[in-house]
Order: C-alpha cells, then structure tokens, then sequence
C-alpha cells in the first residue's frame, strides 16, 4: 500500500508547483479530478492530447495516479434531478442523467489517455427520503431498475476501454452502507469492472465500521480515502450526525478530520486491507475545519505513512 493525495488543498496553486508541493508531502501519487471546475485539467482536454503534458509533470517528479475522478457530474447520472443540482448542469431530469452519462465515459476515456485503470466518483440518488422504510417500504428498490439500466450503460464503456469505476459510499448516494454496497453488486450483474472507493470517513458519517464495509466487499474495493470522521459528542447530542447548516460550524455534531484526529480505527482498517490483499493506494483527502489544507495534509502523511505495511503479507515463518 502507497499513499495518495485528493489534491484539492492544492488547488490555489498551479498545476506544476502543486506537484512540486505533492512530492514535498512525501506521497507516491495524487487522484486526479477531472471535472469541468477542476482549475488543472479537464476531460475533454485530456482526450485531445492534453495527457502528455499531465503524464510529463507526474513523471518528472515521481508521482503516480493513483485514480481520475469524476464525482460532481457523475452525480447526475441518478440524481436528485431538480434544482438542487442546476449548478452542475441546467435542464430536465433527463438531460442530467444523459450529460452525466457522457462526462462519465469521457471521464473513463481521459483515465485510458493517463494509462489509469481506475476512476473513482459518485453515481447520485433519485431521493435520499427512499432509504427509509416510511413512507415507502420499497422505496430503495424502487430506484432498482433505473440504477441497473443506467450504470450497467457506464459499465458497458468502461468495460470496453478497459477501466473499472469504483463507487464511492457516502449519504446521499446509491450505495450508502454495506448493505446496499452489497445489494448493487448483485443488481448489477456482478460485473468485474465495478466495485467500490472505501471512504471510511463517509461510511461513518452513516453508522458504518469500514473494517466491516471492507471485510464484506473484499476485491471490490478498488481504492481507498485516507479521510476521518468525528462524531463531536458535546454536539452530536443535540443535533445528530447531519445537522444542517455549513460544514464550516463549530458546533455540527460529524466533522470530517485528518487521519488520527478521529474516530476512524485505522490500524484496524489497514490491518483487513493487508489480510484482504489490497495493494493499492489511500488517498489523503483533507476536508478538515481544524487545521488549514497543507498542514492538515502534512499531518495525515505523518500519521499514516508508518502504519502501512511494507510488503505484502508471508507464510506462517516463526
């Protein structure tokens, strides 16, 4: 296992001196977002050529990628369709599921031009409400076959560009929790180039133990974010774990933090990776109100970087 970077605290910089920045924090590669509002890079400019120079500034300081990422406009592809989302793309439902749709494939073909394998982002839902057994008992369900007919589309692509899509579990989207992660699996088809980014932080935020989501999903987890969550008991026993209003509060009862500064059992976690034989990357993403981007970052890669294994795992030798 490696360490990566949601380079977004880098985003006030430019792209060449936030790779400098990157290789300083003492990662071995970044996850690239790909988005239209990404101020680096761009799907449809990656598609053109612009891939050359992105895989020249990686290479000239040693970094990888450990992923390209799409998870504003891949929202789309379920929802919610209505006004909430006019930000991302103005139109009907439809038009939003079919722009989706396309920044997704062309999100998968930017990953083949960067020679990734791997695109992490989100698929949306048509109504958080559906999770709940009130006022509809098969309100998740209902959302079944839409799902199926429009990622089984995305996968189809994927499949035929060589690339795998890893959902990633966070409220608000199709898969929110272990079971539903299992549950999407299976209405899917079990395809091979589908399976999940592990964002143990997210999966918190709704009640889960990652250790659990990882052990269940085993090689469907195809990358991971090295985010934690705090459920801030003085404030989560008044407002819960979703208590509206800006992340930025001090007084919201779930904050997300930097690895070791919450609730997150991380030698635990890397722990069933290693058992699991996942070798792949975590991604630092720094989402913490606490500490500003760089040094929040700059401590997460402390943090980490010692308890991931060096090498994979041996026979019993003692």
């Amino acid at each position: 296992m490696k360490l990566s970077l949601c380079p977004q605290p880098l985003y006030r910089f430019g792209f060449e001196d936030a790779l400098d920045q990157a290789a300083a924090l003492g990662v071995a590669a970044i996850e690239l977002p790909v988005d239209a509002t990404s101020p680096w890079v761009d799907a449809d400019a990656l598609a053109r050529g612009d891939a050359q120079r992105v895989r020249a500034a990686l290479d000239a300081r040693g970094l990888a990628l450990s992923a390209v990422s799409n998870h504003r406009e891949g929202q789309l592809l379920l929802g919610p369709h209505h006004r909430d989302t006019d930000a991302i793309h103005d139109g009907t439902p439809d038009e939003k599921a079919a722009f989706a749709t396309t920044r997704l494939i062309r999100t998968a073909e930017a990953a083949v031009e960067l020679g990734v394998t791997t695109v992490v982002g989100f698929v949306g839902c048509e109504d958080y409400a559906r999770f709940f057994p009130w006022p509809d008992p098969d309100g998740w369900a209902s959302m079944a076959e839409v799902a199926r007919d429009r990622i089984g589309r995305v996968l189809d692509r994927y499949r035929a560009l060589g690339v795998s899509f890893a959902h990633e579990p966070h409220p608000k989207q199709f898969v929110y929790n272990t079971e539903t992660a299992l549950e999407c699996v299976a209405l899917l088809g079990a395809p091979a180039n589908f399976g999940f980014n592990l964002d143990p932080a997210n999966l918190l935020l709704a009640g889960v133990d990652p250790v659990v989501f990882a052990q269940a999903l085993g090689d469907r987890v195809l990358h991971v974010h090295a985010k934690d969550g705090e459920s801030v008991a003085h404030n989560a026993a008044r407002s819960g774990l979703l208590a509206h209003g800006p992340w930025e509060r001090i007084d919201r009862g779930f904050r997300f933090r930097i690895p070791g500064w919450g609730d997150v059992p991380w030698k635990r976690l890397i722990s069933e990776l290693q058992l699991l034989g996942y070798d792949g990357y975590l991604a630092v993403e720094n989402e913490d109100p606490v500490f500003n981007p760089i040094d929040g970052v700059r401590k997460a890669v402390r943090e980490l970087a010692p308890l991931l294994p060096d090498g994979g795992r041996e026979p019993q030798w003692w």
